[in-house]
């Protein structure tokens, strides 16, 4: 049986000073540090050419795009979890209720913040639409931690929840193919750059 392979290569942002000193980013709009330069550039590099590109609206996943040397789209869709009062903390700050909450309900989420249903299904959107409109392409998705985290569950096929017992490191690559059944995942957190 023959099928197209399309293959969707999800990279997370390089490191930012935040990144660096544990403090919860969500819809901050910082960029990446002169490590994260890095980090993407050898990601880049490793990865090879790529026939498309798609980023977040965020300045660190935009300079994080901007390595892979394509013209870059811009899909809101995969903008970090909007965590609302959160936004900023050390992660140490945020209190454990909450953390509880956001694993294990769906629907919470903080004032002025996003829920994990909400951006699940902004996200397994994403998916589909590129998943639809590739077609023997290796398109790049440059995002965010909980967004790809999202991306991971629709190609397995399961819940949202299992992105609080998956960890993914900064600059690192997923990839996910389609099989003759729909979408495979085929890697979880590459480090393509040293350490």
């Amino acid at each position: 049986m023959c099928f197209t392979v399309v293959v969707l290569i999800l990279v997370r942002h390089g490191r930012t000073a935040a990144n660096a000193a544990g403090v919860l980013q969500g819809r901050l709009d910082i960029p990446i540090d002169d490590v994260g330069l890095e980090q993407v550039r050898q990601v880049a590099a490793a990865i090879g050419p790529v026939d498309r590109v798609i980023s977040s609206p965020l300045m660190r996943a935009r300079e994080t795009a901007a390595q892979f040397g394509q013209p870059v789209t811009v899909d809101d869709r995969w903008i970090e979890l909007d965590y609302g009062e959160y936004d900023g903390l050390p992660l140490s700050a945020v209190p454990a209720a909450a953390w509880q909450q956001w694993s294990t309900d769906t629907t919470f989420s903080t004032p002025g913040g996003e829920s994990m249903g909400s951006l699940d299904t902004r996200v397994r959107a994403a998916c589909a639409d590129a998943f639809a409109t590739a077609s023997d392409e290796r398109v790049v998705v440059v995002s965010h931690v909980t967004p790809i985290k999202a991306a991971v569950a629709w190609a397995l096929g399961c819940d949202i929840s299992i992105s609080f017992r998956c960890h993914l490191d900064q600059a690192s690559v997923c990839r996910i193919i389609s099989g003759p059944r729909g979408a495979v995942l085929r890697s979880f957190n590459e480090v393509l750059y040293a350490r």
